[in-house]
């Protein structure tokens, strides 16, 4: 919207789908809508200040692994947990119910974003569906680029940084040279398995049949076995 009709309009915009938001939350039920409310308003305002903070490690020159993580959990992991607990409230489901459904999406968030910057390195171009090493010719910070940093040789993390500051023709490729060098495509996988046990573990622990909490089981294989 910003760059077809220009920045004054996309911020309209933006207002008027949050006013129809709200429009559509004074639909609710009586009975729901105070903690209805409640979460929305808390996750729009994590999701703004995760937003702030991505902006942020842009103009940093470092950013630690548990500040990211921070980040992600904030921009992305909570919009997915809670919408999983809206659900759950709106459904008569019972508070540790309704925990145990936001705590496997926000799990999922984090193995989402793991997934999502492996792809972005890693993924094959015919299917990703854009270009593969977007993030690393954009000096984005991403769970790869942090964990390289954090465990790399001096020569390694040097010629790292050196890269980064630079727009060399084979970046990419140098880039991922180092990343391997440094078990980053391995310790990726490792986390986003990790991730996603932690958010199965969590939905094997609701307390209603397993056949109504498989399509979220299949959900969440989809969401981090994808190529795309």
């Amino acid at each position: 919207v910003h760059e077809q009709w220009g920045p004054s309009t996309a911020l309209l915009a933006g207002d008027v789908m949050l006013v129809k938001a709200y429009e559509y939350l004074n639909t609710i039920s009586a009975r729901y809508i105070v903690p209805i409310n409640r979460l929305f308003n808390q996750t729009a305002r994590e999701v703004c200040e995760g937003q702030q903070l991505d902006m942020d490690f842009e103009k940093r020159d470092s950013v630690g692994l548990e500040q990211y993580l921070h980040m992600i959990n904030l921009k992305t992991s909570v919009l997915l947990a809670a919408s999983l607990k809206m659900g759950a409230i709106l459904g008569g489901a019972g508070e540790r119910n309704q925990n145990l459904l936001y705590e496997f999406g926000r799990k999922l968030g984090l193995a989402f974003q793991v997934q999502d910057d492996y792809l972005d390195a890693y993924g094959d171009p015919g299917k990703f569906g854009k270009q593969v090493g977007g993030d690393i010719k954009a000096n984005k910070k991403t769970f790869l680029l942090i964990h390289a940093l954090e465990t790399a040789t001096a020569p390694q993390k040097a010629e790292l940084e050196a890269l980064m500051a630079g727009n060399e023709p084979d970046k990419v490729a140098r880039v991922l040279d180092i990343f391997h060098g440094c078990g980053v495509d391995a310790w990726a996988r490792e986390l986003k398995d990790r991730y996603l046990q932690e958010a199965l573990a969590h939905l094997d622990d609701i307390a209603v049949l397993s056949a109504r909490k498989e399509p979220l089981r299949e959900l969440a294989f989809y969401l981090i076995h994808r190529e795309a």
